[in-house]
């Protein structure tokens, strides 16, 4: 948590909480970092979630996602927004899917905090551009 406080100290947007409006429950994080690691992708904004277990499958990680990259485009203009898992994660790659990013399997890596033989370490990217965000808000419309 401390390091995301720093984060949006230092840039004025980050992680954010997430609460539920009826009970003001703490339920996880969900918004954009700088990446903290070189990667062949870097330097990149990366969107993030984070979701109690128990609130899984409710829509909040979309939603909240969502938010974020209305945000990223809109408010801090960039032209690129990033998201990774580690592979067997398919849940997180269905929210990636669901508002709209791209993957391409030549992208995947092997995340460098993690040893190469541990269970986590390879990872699969999604992309989403400012281009492609657009278009598909016009869509929408």
């Amino acid at each position: 948590m401390q390091s995301a406080r720093n984060h949006i100290e230092k840039y004025g947007w980050g992680k954010w909480a997430v609460s539920l409006l009826e009970t003001d429950e703490f339920i996880g994080r969900i918004g954009l970092e700088e990446l903290n690691f070189q990667a062949s992708f870097s330097p990149n904004i990366e969107l993030g979630y984070r979701i109690a277990y128990k609130h899984w499958g409710k829509g909040y990680a979309s939603e909240g996602a969502k938010a974020a990259l209305e945000y990223g485009f809109r408010r801090l203009n960039l032209e690129e927004i990033v998201a990774f898992t580690p592979i067997h994660n398919l849940r997180s790659q269905l929210v990636m899917k669901r508002i709209g990013m791209h993957h391409d399997s030549k992208d995947d890596f092997d995340h460098p905090k993690l040893p190469k033989e541990h269970r986590l370490s390879r990872h699969v990217l999604y992309r989403l551009s400012k281009i492609d965000w657009e278009k598909r808000e016009k869509s929408r419309e």
